[in-house]
């Protein structure tokens, strides 16, 4: 079992725990806020999503090729099996670290560059070129992951607070947000090389029916779920295309990453502003590095961890087949290499706007229907799959399985991406790296078999996983809403003894809480009220100057 080396945060409250020793007053950072902070935190919202945007069109243009135009000796699921490996270890080590000596924002910065040499070798696809580039994605890709989910949590929570609305909906609708912006990523990144591919030789120079009409009986009847990438040798529509067209796709995707790096280092504001070291965190403490693999450890032994890793794993199997399985075994083996951006674009269309929709409808209809919407999309369209034959004279098909595996995709990414910071508020360093850990481990296990299996046996095991996702998820949720009744039982409990208190007080000293009947303190757990709220200050205005 892979573990995350990560800071998580020590609990704090009126009655703290045997163990745990309370704030000191250098440990306390105020959050003052004025009555335009609002609009910069969404200000800082739309910069971090739409370098990410950017960032992706880059990287998922290239990573939706992969498969296809790497295909000899599986290079391409090679580089991306390398890519996901190196994230599970780097959540292992670097993103406490990094993010310590860094700080959030220039840790986005350095992690973003390490994408750089990946799209690169794609001019020199070698194993030794690609694979080791790959690995650095992976290494820079967890102190990225981290550091954008604990950005968006904390000025979340900064922002519900001074607009006095729910911490779990902001968050969820941040997430929502920039979901939104990164899921257009699929549309600018497949747009970009479908063109380009299309326009060239590869593309036939005309329209894809002169491709299509090179592809036998033969070559379909291996198509879809009786694809195996060990049968496919000599397949007509899986040939590389010409080294021009991939020098073209490669500068403009490297282009790409070089302006990321660049709105991230200029217009996003430092995360201290929202208290980036605020009491009680350990990021404002040097900790030791068993310090820290103890707090990991902690943060695994947590029930609700563990019921989310069955989920969370999935998340990454999925993204994984629809970007390397689906492209290659029915849209590569069908239509060809040049509709692959197109089919795509569709995906991160439908994604994009649905990640908006559930992360704004939420509040309205709770998190629940909409996981169950996820999960039936999902459980339908890997059964359809197992059974359909994909062929060039019905590609509208293409696009609604492309379409609605994207609808599925963006209930995962907004809804677990909230549940992870409702649940896990005060630890939410090490609960979103973990969520980047297990992940990852779903895209290492897709992409590990990716070349030996068949897509059939794929998609077998896409719904053992998807079931055992949703069952942990439902404990989790009656865990949660238990929780919950309990705490305003207690709440209740808590002011009817106050009141009883002012009227007998002298009677009630040395009685045992428990014997008199009193309620039971409820054991505190990471669902409960965030204490950044403590220290956020509204600042008072007075003669246009705030106070």
């Amino acid at each position: 079992m892979f573990l995350c080396i990560l800071k998580s945060t020590v609990s704090h409250n009126s009655h703290p725990k045997a163990g745990f020793e309370p704030d000191t007053a250098s440990l306390r950072e105020k959050v003052i806020l004025n009555r335009g902070e609002k609009w910069r935190i969404l200000k800082n919202i739309t910069i971090i999503s739409f370098a990410f945007m950017v960032q992706f069109t880059a990287f998922q243009g290239t990573a939706n090729l992969q498969s296809s135009i790497n295909a000899t000796d599986g290079l391409g699921t090679v580089s991306l099996s390398a890519i996901y490996a190196a994230l599970v270890v780097s959540c292992i080590f670097l993103p406490t670290l990094i993010i310590r000596k860094l700080t959030a924002k220039w840790t986005l910065v350095f992690s973003m560059l390490c994408y750089a040499p990946y799209i690169a070798f794609q001019l020199f696809p070698r194993f030794y070129t690609l694979v080791p580039a790959g690995i650095l994605v992976g290494l820079g890709a967890a102190p990225m992951w981290a550091s954008k989910a604990t950005y968006l949590t904390q000025v979340g929570q900064v922002y519900a607070k001074i607009t006095e609305q729910a911490v779990d909906a902001i968050i969820v609708r941040f997430f929502g947000f920039f979901f939104l912006a990164w899921q257009t990523a699929e549309l600018w990144g497949n747009l970009i090389s479908s063109l380009v591919l299309s326009s060239g030789a590869h593309g036939g120079g005309s329209s894809s029916s002169s491709v299509n009409n090179t592809i036998t009986a033969e070559d379909l009847q291996f198509c879809g779920a009786n694809f195996c990438v060990h049968r496919v040798n000599g397949h007509s529509n899986l040939e590389r295309p010409p080294e021009h067209e991939i020098f073209e796709i490669s500068m403009i995707y490297l282009s790409c990453i070089l302006a990321a790096v660049a709105i991230i280092a200029i217009f996003l504001d430092p995360l201290k502003r929202y208290g980036e070291k605020r009491k009680g965190s350990q990021s404002a403490q040097e900790l030791s590095g068993m310090q820290l693999l103890s707090a990991t450890f902690r943060q695994m032994k947590k029930p609700n961890q563990q019921l989310l890793i069955p989920i969370t794993v999935f998340i990454g199997m999925e993204q994984a087949f629809i970007g390397a399985d689906f492209t290659q075994a029915y849209v590569s083996c069908a239509l060809g290499i040049h509709q692959i951006g197109f089919v795509m674009i569709c995906f991160g269309v439908v994604n994009a706007v649905c990640s908006i929709l559930f992360g704004s409808v939420m509040k309205y209809i709770g998190r629940t229907p909409i996981i169950v919407l996820g999960a039936v999309v999902h459980f339908t369209l890997i059964s359809v799959e197992l059974f359909w034959r994909p062929s060039p004279d019905n590609p509208l098909i293409f696009y609604a399985m492309s379409g609605l595996w994207g609808v599925g995709d963006a209930v995962w990414q907004t809804q677990i991406n909230g549940l992870y910071g409702l649940l896990f508020r005060r630890n939410k360093e090490a609960a979103f790296s973990n969520y980047r850990l297990w992940e990852s481990a779903g895209f290492v296990i897709a992409y590990a078999y990716a070349t030996t299996l068949c897509a059939r046996m794929k998609l077998y095991i896409l719904l053992a996983v998807l079931t055992l996702g949703c069952m942990g998820y439902v404990i989790v949720e009656i865990l949660y809403r238990r929780k919950q009744r309990k705490l305003k039982r207690q709440e209740k409990d808590e002011f009817d003894k106050k009141e009883k208190e002012k009227e007998a007080e002298a009677s009630k000293i040395g009685v045992d809480s428990n014997a008199s009947g009193l309620p039971v303190p409820v054991e505190e757990t990471d669902d409960e009220l965030d204490d950044l709220e403590e220290d956020i200050i509204k600042s008072k205005w007075v003669n246009g100057r705030a106070v």
